[in-house]
Formats: structure tokens, sequence, C-alpha cells
């Protein structure tokens, strides 16, 4: 470890140690539950399925009556999908289609594969076993049964659960407004000229891109010049309408970096340098707002992927815990380097990499922290210690993308 740099577990452990969930909830009708953090458990008030059913097309009969293997027996009756039938009286069959439920008297449901139409009887060519092919009541869901826990971010499945059951509307935290501002005035939009010595803000995009996958509202404030009272201004717009404030660039303590000074006059702020490549600056703090109170801050790094790794890593669990999100580390999965990296760095590095066909990793071949293009390329970050070179063959650790954005 070098001197003076946090690890990212440190890091981290500070930063969620000031992080305080937005209280406020909401009631929203399930369907546009979808992304929100749900502020309350749920239990259901019936059991699914409901009644017995089948889990085929064909026919519920007693399994009694089928023991020879070859049974005739009279269609008494016809059961579709949300029709309940009549009582199964002995020696006959209910023609029944998958969903509908079991009428009391049978036992078994035989497929109408093995089976045989005979005019108004059916031949049955099976010797089912009692509960052959029946779903039962409440073999997915009790009633009274826990089935969402507070602090889950709510997903397709978790909404089409909680319908399953009868809920029309859940209650979800409020959604976390963020307000976000990119600082330099080499900066300049897509679709405006490019002067000589400019570059497009990507940043800009990253950043409102990924908080919007998180849920957040999020207010863009633009490009603010390189100037103290500019940064400062924007500093006090942001506070007035969120609950977080992110930047990139600006948080070094160059002469035309003013992040640092700025939120040290509106608020407070701490600079930290973190012992990973890339991203190393990190400033975090908090800016005073007119009214009382205060808007949370989190300064990144001007360099696109150092700015796209350092939100991955610190941005999201941080905005998770705003949510009022459970604990959601990513998971780190043991995959096989394809590849060498025989000079690593003092830091711990976060290496752009995808698979190959062959189930391995390939990486990007430049990781410089500039290159955006290995961000869409890679499929995840490999998780390299510092100074550990990587030989091909190696096992690593590897953070899919799909973790680190979930």
């Amino acid at each position: 470890m070098n001197r003076g740099l946090l690890s990212v577990e440190e890091a981290l452990e500070r930063l969620l140690a000031g992080a305080r969930a937005v209280g406020e909830i909401e009631s929203v009708p399930t369907m546009a539950a979808t992304g929100r953090v749900l502020a309350q458990a749920q239990t259901s008030a019936l059991n699914v399925p409901p009644l017995d059913n089948t889990a085929m097309d064909g026919y519920a009969v007693r399994a009694a009556d089928c023991a020879s293997g070859a049974a005739r027996l009279r269609v008494a009756q016809r059961i579709p999908a949300g029709a309940v039938g009549k009582p199964l009286a002995p020696g006959t069959a209910a023609r029944i289609f998958t969903g509908a439920p079991i009428p009391s008297g049978a036992d078994a449901v035989v497929m109408q594969e093995q089976t045989e139409a005979a005019g108004d009887d059916v031949i049955v060519k099976h010797a089912p076993k009692a509960g052959e092919w029946i779903r039962r009541a409440g073999e997915d869901i009790r009633a009274g049964s826990a089935i969402l826990a507070a602090g889950v971010r709510l997903r397709a499945q978790e909404i089409g659960l909680a319908a399953s059951v009868g809920i029309a509307a859940l209650p979800v935290f409020r959604r976390v407004r963020v307000a976000l501002f990119s600082t330099g005035n080499e900066l300049v939009m897509p679709g405006e000229p490019l002067p000589a010595g400019a570059i497009y803000n990507s940043n800009r995009f990253t950043l409102t891109g990924l908080l919007q996958m998180l849920g957040c509202e999020v207010a863009d404030l633009g490009i603010v010049p390189d100037a103290l009272e500019s940064t400062r201004a924007a500093l006090r717009e942001a506070a007035g309408i969120s609950d977080l404030i992110v930047t990139s660039g600006g948080v070094s303590v160059g002469e035309e970096d003013h992040v640092k000074p700025a939120v040290d006059a509106e608020g407070r702020l701490d600079l930290w340098r973190i012992a990973i490549k890339p991203g190393r600056p990190l400033a975090y703090g908090a800016v005073r707002r007119a009214g009382g109170g205060e808007a949370g801050f989190l300064g990144l790094p001007g360099n696109p992927v150092s700015s796209f790794v350092t939100f991955l890593l610190f941005v999201r669990p941080y905005v998770l815990r705003l949510q009022g999100a459970a604990e959601s580390p990513p998971r780190g999965y043991a995959v096989r380097a394809d590849f060498d990296w025989p000079r690593p760095d003092p830091r711990r590095e976060f290496l752009r990499a995808r698979f190959n066909r062959d189930g391995g990793l390939d990486l990007f071949p430049n990781q410089s922290s500039g290159v955006l293009t290995s961000t869409v390329w890679g499929d995840g970050l490999v998780d390299n210690p510092a100074q550990r070179p990587i030989k091909r063959g190696d096992t690593v650790r590897f953070l899919p993308f799909a973790e680190l954005l979930r």
C-alpha cells in the first residue's frame, strides 16, 4: 500500500458512514414501481396458486379408476382455465386444460398424449399416481408468508411477484435527487464546433446515464467554467435542489482546479487519494443549503474511465445507501486470464476485460484512463491487487458490469 493512500475498502467505509437514507415514503402503482426501493416488507394475503390446478392439458381422473393402464372412462365435463368444475364421479374423467382447478374427487391428471379419444369416452393408456401433474394450492406462496423484504430494489421479477398476490400499489422511498455538473473550459457539447484544444463532454452523458439507471432524479447543471465564483454559484444552486451533488473534473490541487476551494467555502470537503488505478482522487463532503441542512458532495476525476470506474466503486453504493437499499456488494467471479500483465502498478488496478469464446478473459490493449472505448468493448473489470503480475492461465477476480450496474 502506498503511504497516504486509502484502500478501496477504507474509502468505501468512510463514504458509507456518512450516507443517510432519504426518509420519505410514497405509494406508487405496482406497474410503475420497477427500479424503486421498497420501503416496507410485503406479505401475501392469499395462497398461490389459490386452488389445486393442473400443470398439463389432459384429463382429471381418479387414479384408482386407471390402475389397469388401459381404462375407458366417460368424459363427464370440460374444465377450461378460469372455470370451476363439478365434483368428479367415480368412473368418469374431466377434460381439463393447463391452469384449470382440479375438480373435487379427482386426484391425478393424465396428459393428453397418454390418452385416446373414443366418442364420449377417453381411453387412458397410463396408470397415474395420485398427485400426478397437479400443482397444489399454496405450493408457491402461502397466505401470510413474506414475499418481499424492505430495501429490495424492485426488478421486473419482484413486480410480477407482487402482482401475483394482488398487490396493486407498493410503498417505496422517494427517488434520490442528484445535481450534476462538469468543470472545465476545455469542454464543449456534442453538436457544437470543436475548437483547438477542446474536447466533447462525455462524462456529462456517462454520469447522467449511470444515475438514471440507478433510478435517480437528475438535475443537469451543465458545464461550469474554471473559475472559483462560478463553481461556488453552481454548488449553491445544486445544494438547493438535491440530496447529492456529483461533479467530474477539477478535484486535484492545480491552479485551474477550483472544486476543492469552492466546496470548502460552501461547506466541507475531504480530498481522498485512493490506492486504485484508474481514479486516484475522490472528493467527498457536503454543501450547505441556504434554508438549512446540507447536500452530500462527491467529486470524481475528469478522465472518462477514471470517472466511470470511481462511480461504479463509490458513487453507486453511496446512492444505494441514500435510496434505502439493502447492502448489495457486487459479486466477483474467479475467471481464467488469457493474457499476460507483467508490469503491475503499485496501486490496486481495475483492468477492462471481456470474455472470449473459450470462457477466459481477454484484456483491452490500451488501459489508459482516457480510453472510453475500453468500457464499451469490455464485459467488466479485472480486480487486480497491487503489484500482482498476471500470467496467462492465472485465475483472476472479475467484476462483470452486470454486477456493477445493477
